[in-house]
């Protein structure tokens, strides 16, 4: 079956190269990627919605509040022994920073599992009530079925990443219902540096997922018609999007510390029960963080504040403004740690549609404050999509997708100015505080990113120690001497040799000359000598692990080309020789360029 299979696809891309030009099947390509991509995202979004539907709305019961203290510690326990069971090859990855670093490092490479793995296991994750979102795991399948297009049809580093970054437009579109947001979030978190021509690919991609979840989804993300805005609350606006940006760095900061604690519980179960619990208590406590909370959101938009209230612990004090406001805010803040503690314990989601509802529940809490003090009346509803911009753009430094989005979801386009001020503000303050977003700052804590301002040193990042090693130096034993090895010696086209020890171990490295010495002219006694008698212990290596700055670093403060490399072990592997760099790092550069 699966010879057959991949007869048709060589005989399939055969036909496709003789009949259909490059640039006409790129287009054709996304088109598909981009319905695959929205089914996908469609059919994770009603999974989950229908569930999460039925435990808020249409069970009734006064105390089902305690059932959501078990459901996500279940959820959570689900996904872990689903990924366990299921994905054993490589490490399972979640979110979008490995979308980034696959297009970076990896040749936009994706495992063909995740095309499913993570429908499923953010299925169990957000459905049994983690306070996670699904578009980065939509946007994640979708992705992962633009690479594997890609690497079906024999496609290119650049037509792979194309239709990678097509894939993951079409989850966000699929998923939010909003078609320009989700080529906007490509062109932004995706390809940061594009042309032009990308932009083509990417439009089809995101409005056939639109048309396609429109055709599966009965309803959209939210139902909203803002009304003109009032212009004499420009000030009021501004003065949100500062607190909205400051908010966006906690979030970012408790997003960075929360997996370092969790990270200390080394016994996977025991941590999925710590936290499972914990998050069992949030969502017991304040119910409108489980799952997305889109449904809270609706019915905030809609005008039914007293819903904040409901099926919680303070359900009888709802018509008391000030404890709605009060109970928004500690929602607000549960919502943040929910969403991160989720995924810090190995669940599945993303933290975009969190990022959502916290700028939402933000905005409604300022608004309703002010209002509450007189100072003016504020159109609650408008601040609260506007949060969502301020919000998204802030926590991924993607103002556009904030904006967009925003006006998409919720039909506010006639809000297109205060989100534009709301989102600009947000990202200013939380760019000047955090360098990296909320999906880039786990990679630069690994080495694997730099900053796009330093574009040469974003190449040199790409580069690959274990890639560069040569072998064909001639080794030798500690134990032999000059003479035993005269003649490979002499006829070795290298200038200098790595001495190991029976181990394997690197001693040092000699040169031609110290050799020559003791072959050409000899001293008394000399042809006793041995290579660990001539070997000086070498300071001057490269261990696996070290990044290329530091490689490069080292051979410019000793002024050499060549630079032994070793395991952990000490154990000799190779050279690396800066010939070797600047041939790999003058390909990449023209790949770079010629990427869109």
């Amino acid at each position: 079956m699966y010879e057959k299979l991949l007869r048709l696809i060589v005989t399939l891309n055969q036909w496709r190269k003789e009949h259909i030009s490059q640039e006409n099947f790129l287009v054709i390509a996304a088109a598909i990627v981009g319905a695959l991509g929205g089914l996908a995202a469609s059919l994770l979004k009603e999974l989950v919605h229908l569930f999460s539907n039925y435990l808020q709305n249409d069970l009734h019961w006064k105390y089902k509040y305690y059932l959501f203290f078990f459901f996500p510690l279940i959820g959570i326990l689900l996904t872990v022994l689903y990924v366990k069971a299921f994905i054993r090859r490589r490490p399972f990855r979640h979110g979008i920073p490995p979308l980034i670093k696959s297009v970076n490092q990896e040749n936009s490479r994706l495992d063909f599992h995740n095309i499913y793995s993570q429908i499923i296991s953010s299925a169990l994750t957000v459905g049994m009530g983690g306070s996670a979102g699904l578009e980065a795991p939509a946007a994640s399948s979708g992705a992962a079925i633009g690479s594997n297009v890609g690497r079906v049809f024999g496609l290119n580093y650049r037509e792979t990443t194309m239709l990678l970054a097509c894939g993951g437009a079409a989850g966000i579109s699929a998923a939010f219902g909003s078609p320009i947001a989700g080529m906007v979030f490509a062109l932004e978190v995706l390809l940061p540096s594009f042309s032009i021509p990308a932009v083509v690919p990417l439009l089809i991609a995101s409005a056939v997922a639109s048309v396609v979840s429109k055709l599966l989804l009965t309803k959209p993300l939210f139902v909203y018609v803002a009304e003109t805005w009032d212009v004499g609350a420009f000030w009021f606006f501004v003065l949100f999007g500062i607190i909205a940006g400051l908010y966006t760095i906690y979030y970012s900061r408790l997003n960075a510390v929360i997996p370092k604690v969790t990270g200390r519980i080394k016994n996977t179960y025991g941590k999925i029960f710590a936290g499972g619990i914990t998050l069992g208590l949030l969502v017991a406590l304040f119910p409108a963080i489980y799952g997305e909370g889109y449904i809270t959101i609706q019915e905030l938009l809609n005008g039914d504040f007293e819903s904040l209230l409901e099926n919680s612990l303070f359900a009888e004090y709802k018509s008391y403004v000030w404890v709605t406001i009060g109970f928004a805010a500690l929602s607000l803040i549960g919502k943040t740690y929910g969403s991160v503690l989720t995924m810090s314990i190995g669940g599945n989601g993303g933290m975009f549609g969190p990022s959502v509802v916290i700028g939402g529940l933000l905005g409604f809490v300022f608004a309703m404050t002010v209002n509450q003090t007189g100072w003016m009346h504020l159109n609650v509803t408008h601040f609260m999509v506007a949060g969502m911009a301020a919000s998204v753009s802030g926590v991924m430094h993607a103002p556009l997708t904030g904006v967009f989005l925003s006006a998409e979801i919720t039909g506010g386009y006639t809000l297109i100015v205060p989100l534009m001020m709301v989102a600009a503000i947000a990202y200013f303050i939380n760019k000047r505080a955090r360098k990296y977003s909320i999906y880039t700052w786990v990679l630069a804590e690994q080495g694997s990113l730099v900053p796009d301002i330093n574009k040469d040193a974003g190449v040199l990042a790409r580069l690959k120690l274990r890639y560069l090693i040569e072998r064909d130096f001639l080794v030798l034993h500690s134990e032999e001497t000059p003479v035993d090895r005269k003649q490979e010696i002499v006829q070795s086209d290298k200038n200098i040799f790595p001495v190991i020890d029976d181990e394997g171990k690197l001693m040092g490295v000699l040169s031609i000359e110290e050799l020559l010495e003791n072959i050409v002219n000899p001293k008394p006694g000399s042809s006793a000598v041995r290579m660990k008698d001539l070997v000086q212990p070498s300071t001057d290596i490269a261990q696996m692990g070290m990044n290329m700055g530091q490689v490069i670093q080292i051979m410019d403060k000793k002024n050499t080309r060549f630079l032994p490399v070793v395991d952990v072990n000490n154990k000799y592997l190779g050279f690396v020789t800066k010939n070797g760099i600047f041939n790999k790092y003058r390909k990449l550069l023209i790949r770079r360029s010629d990427l869109l």
